[in-house]
């Protein structure tokens, strides 16, 4: 308890240095502001500016002059009011000044430093304290709403950036919550024995789909009966992380609807057929982890074999396979056709949709879901939402905190020195490991794009792979990075904490955060390293 409450003051100490730092530099902005006179030279856009999925806005060139932004806004307001509103603000809040990078302060990133050392920390250190979704809360609140208030001093900016990463997280929300409501639903009964080559067919099945049907989709369908063919067995630990590894994140390589960061490429531009070239990648990665886990998995199981209670007679009563809710494939089937017309813009003159209708249709379908599948169902499941509600806890820290240290990188990232394959492959894929692995494979992408002198407006990667060969390639890098290092820890992406809540519900006892990293430095860093050899140098 006493290390408890030393974590909870050294938080409560980086929050009142932050507000110091928020207060000196609240009185400094309009100054900064005011000193920049070079109107002709507009600032690049903020990574959620960048990294914006829903909405058709973009910037305007720079050899538009002020009267043509107003005139396009004002003929946008014709159509859609909201919209218009985005663009003025990103034609008037961001036209002749510092870039929100430039602004922020080095040490705003302090509070996401100290939400990553909580979720890592008190789990070790007081973990019946930290079970309660509450307590979390409370953590959660005293780093992000600091942070909230110290971007509101930056005026338009700041606000304007808040706007879009909150929009961002209702999506991921919405996303994640109809996945998990809706394959809650789906009951897959019979006896599936826990062994060595069922557990491998169960996981090579669900990377297959992964790219189909989403991470979050098929990590929700698949882990409940997973966990019910091992509930005679004792040696499980395992079997759960190497299924976060596969059908939570590398599974997802193959098309935009696999894992989000592939699908906000897909909004900006990437050819939706673009990421079947990501095949041998794909192939290669899953294909070594699938071997790996058969051998490991097949000396669990050998060990486990001369323990009492895991003979033949501690097996469930035999049952015939089969499928309940059969209805909720419809609604799993709806969810996967809303993202694609979404990103297609179908009804929409093949623009994105505006912001809130994909997320109105994912809204109505959880609710269909929910509401017609019987509670018997989802006993059987063992469902509940305590962990989608430990996702939204934590996630909604997670996305304010990091909106300085992604604004710092999208403003500095020309000066990172990228310039090859392999390093945007492993900048993209270190920072998807801590930070949410979407954003910052927008961030990235963009960097590449401005270095090869593309706007940042509308379908810019689109622009940008038609710049040649290397463009391909180096944009190939920033995928594998962003969705094959987001298994390297347990917020890389968002259905690792999904698939860990579901684990720990079930009884399975799940390794520590930096325990879960011990796992993925032994297994995975030696494959990326291999990638780097085959794939990007």
């Amino acid at each position: 308890m006493f290390f408890s409450h030393a974590i909870l003051g050294m938080l409560l100490s980086g929050i009142l240095f932050l507000s110091n730092e928020s207060s000196a530099l609240g009185q400094e902005t309009s100054p900064v502001q005011e000193s920049v006179s070079q109107p002709e030279a507009p600032s690049p856009k903020t990574p959620v500016d960048a990294a914006k999925p829903s909405s058709g806005v973009t910037g305007q060139p720079e050899e538009k002059s002020t009267a043509t932004d107003h005139s396009h806004a004002a003929d946008h307001t014709k159509s859609d009011e909201h919209h218009s509103q985005k663009d003025s603000h990103a034609g008037e809040a961001h036209a002749g000044h510092e870039p929100l990078g430039k602004l922020v302060s080095k040490f705003s990133t302090v509070p996401f430093a100290l939400l990553l050392l909580s979720i890592a920390a008190f789990p070790l250190i007081n973990p019946h304290w930290w079970e309660h979704n509450s307590n979390k809360g409370i953590v959660v609140a005293i780093l992000s709403i600091p942070v909230a208030i110290y971007l509101t001093t930056f005026g338009e900016a700041g606000l304007h950036t808040l706007e879009h990463s909150g929009k961002e997280y209702v999506s991921f929300l919405l996303l994640l919550g109809s996945l998990f409501v809706i394959s809650g639903g789906i009951y897959v009964r019979g006896s599936l024995a826990g062994t060595p080559v069922v557990n491998s067919l169960l996981l090579g099945f669900g990377t297959a789909i992964a790219s189909f049907v989403g991470t979050t989709g098929a990590s929700m369908l698949l882990i409940r009966p997973l966990l019910r063919a091992n509930s005679s067995r004792t040696r499980v630990t395992h079997t759960v992380v190497f299924f976060i590894f596969m059908v939570s994140n590398s599974g997802g390589l193959l098309t935009p609807l696999g894992d989000p960061p592939l699908f906000l490429g897909f909004l900006k531009g990437v050819p939706f057929e673009w990421t079947f070239r990501l095949w041998p990648q794909w192939l290669m990665v899953n294909l070594i982890l699938l071997v790996v886990y058969f051998l490991w998995d097949q000396i669990a199981f050998r060990k486990e074999s001369h323990l009492p209670g895991t003979t033949s007679e501690s097996q469930p009563p035999k049952e015939a396979l089969g499928l309940e809710g059969w209805h909720n494939l419809a609604f799993l089937l709806g969810i996967v056709a809303v993202i694609y017309a979404s990103g297609q813009g179908l009804g929409n003159g093949g623009e994105a949709w505006p912001w809130g209708i994909q997320e109105l249709l994912m809204l109505l379908l959880l609710l269909g879901s929910y509401f017609m599948t019987s509670s018997a169902l989802r006993t059987k499941n063992h469902f509940g939402f305590g962990p989608i509600i430990e996702v939204a806890v934590l996630f909604i820290g997670i996305f304010i905190t990091m909106i300085p240290a992604l604004a710092i990188l999208n403003s500095e990232g020309k000066n990172l020195g990228l310039s090859t394959e392999w390093q945007y492959f492993w900048a993209t894929g270190i920072l998807s490991s801590f930070l949410d692995n979407a954003p910052t494979y927008l961030t990235f992408a963009a960097t590449a794009a401005g270095i090869a002198n593309v706007p940042l407006e509308g379908p810019y990667l689109r622009l940008f792979l038609e710049t040649g060969p290397e463009a391909h390639a180096i944009l190939a890098a920033i995928s594998c990075g962003a969705v094959l290092m987001g298994a390297n820890t347990y917020i890389g992406n968002g259905p690792n904490f999904m698939v860990k809540a579901i684990a720990e519900e079930n009884n399975i006892r799940m390794p520590s955060f930096f325990g879960y990293m011990a796992y993925s430095g032994l297994i995975l860093l030696p494959i990326f390293v291999l990638m780097t050899f085959v794939f990007f140098i």
